[in-house]
């Protein structure tokens, strides 16, 4: 079992920066995978970023790529996301989710996380 807490969300002008904070509870989270997702209003939750279960391989979706960095710490169960030149469209309620599966890489696909936060907004204005 695995319980997931976003934060950081906030309101920030386009090109600004932001940093997500996930802190997760839960004694499999270092052998799990973690993602970041978001999803926009009338929109499908769409994948923006994960890291495998050591930290040491991270995987982005194009349109962040070279914005956005993320990271974990297992000593502390966290899981970040620093935000940079954000645009408009970043604009999203963004979660942190934990893979179905340990010690693999992060999948891209919704189905494959058994273990969601609730959310935090990003809103970028332009």
């Amino acid at each position: 079992q695995v319980q997931l807490v976003e934060s950081g969300g906030g309101l920030v002008q386009a090109g600004g920066s932001l940093r997500l904070s996930c802190a997760a509870s839960g004694r499999t989270f270092s052998s799990r995978a973690m993602g970041w997702f978001r999803q926009a209003p009338g929109k499908e939750r769409e994948f923006v970023a994960g890291i495998d279960w050591s930290g040491s391989s991270t995987y982005y979706a194009d349109s962040v790529k070279d914005r956005f960095t993320i990271s974990r710490d297992n000593a502390k169960n966290t899981v970040s996301l620093q935000m940079n030149r954000l645009k408009p469209e970043d604009t999203a309620a963004y979660y942190c989710a934990a893979s179905a599966y340990s010690w693999g890489n992060p999948d891209l696909r919704v189905s494959e996380y058994d273990y969601w936060g609730q959310g935090t907004q990003v809103t970028v204005s332009s």
